[in-house]
């Protein structure tokens, strides 16, 4: 299913997009803070093989699953909690010829409707920053076999920011996100019960010129445009986001955190 057939969203609609939303209704195919770079060093630690059963929480538009099936053969559960999403991610994987690999289901963080110890490798891209952290955080763990990996991207605060930046960012662009520090982020997913936690972090680029670009590729990215342009409540909602992502982005940064369910 293309971008083209998603409903046509009023004025209104648009404008109370955020900007995950925002960029999935877009076209954008890489919607985390850091981008493709954070999935390829969590793809690189996670061992992925043919067979191997990976849940992909909050899947977005299903850009991961797909590269994980491509890649590795291995079957993929990719749940969202948005409708939108899971449109995209539907239309995606039917467009990829994927759907005996991928399957796309409505899900929930907080409560993952599958058993304990029901997957290889669970996987989660800018989700639980969203939500109860360590709620969210146990619920990975909880559904990662054994022996498995549990891998997630965050935003954090890179440098502490100004009090004008953090409201920005946090009472405007993305109101009720909630993340902080590096360490802040391995303790939780610690104390959710993961051994061999391991990090690397970086700038937040996924908006900025040249990480949109190395993301998306020049042909998406003209299309991005060409669809921005199309309609003037996408440019009033661009005009609106902008700026304020821009005062953000200094201070910005992500990390990409993995652990081993321990064998008890």
């Amino acid at each position: 299913m293309s971008v083209s057939t998603l409903p046509r969203l009023t004025a209104t609609e648009i404008a109370q997009l955020d900007p995950y939303a925002l960029m999935a209704v877009l076209g954008k195919r890489v919607i985390h803070p850091g981008g493709r770079r954070s999935t390829e060093e969590l793809l690189a630690r996670a061992d992925l093989q043919s067979g191997q059963q990976v849940l992909d929480v909050g899947c977005g538009v299903g850009t991961t699953a797909i590269q994980i099936a491509r890649r590795f053969g291995a079957r993929v559960t990719a749940v969202d909690i948005a409708p939108l999403m899971l449109h995209r991610s539907h239309g995606n994987v039917r467009a990829a010829g994927l759907e005996d690999q991928i399957s796309v289901e409505h899900g929930n963080i907080l409560a993952l409707h599958f058993a304990d110890n029901h997957f290889d490798r669970v996987l989660a891209e800018a989700v639980t920053m969203f939500v109860d952290r360590p709620q969210a955080a146990q619920e990975l763990v909880r559904v990662c076999r054994p022996g498995g990996c549990v891998l997630a991207t965050e935003f954090l605060w890179r440098t502490p920011p100004t009090p004008e930046a953090r409201q920005i960012f946090l009472g405007e662009v993305c109101p009720g996100m909630n993340f902080d520090t590096l360490n802040d982020w391995v303790q939780i997913y610690q104390e959710a019960g993961l051994d061999d936690v391991q990090v690397t972090s970086g700038p937040f680029e996924m908006m900025t010129p040249a990480g949109f670009m190395r993301d998306e590729g020049i042909a998406n990215c003209l299309a991005i445009m060409g669809r921005a342009l199309s309609r003037m409540s996408y440019l009033k909602k661009m005009a609106w986001l902008m700026p304020r992502m821009n005062r953000a982005v200094p201070y910005l940064g992500y990390i990409a955190i993995s652990g081993v369910k321990p064998v008890n």
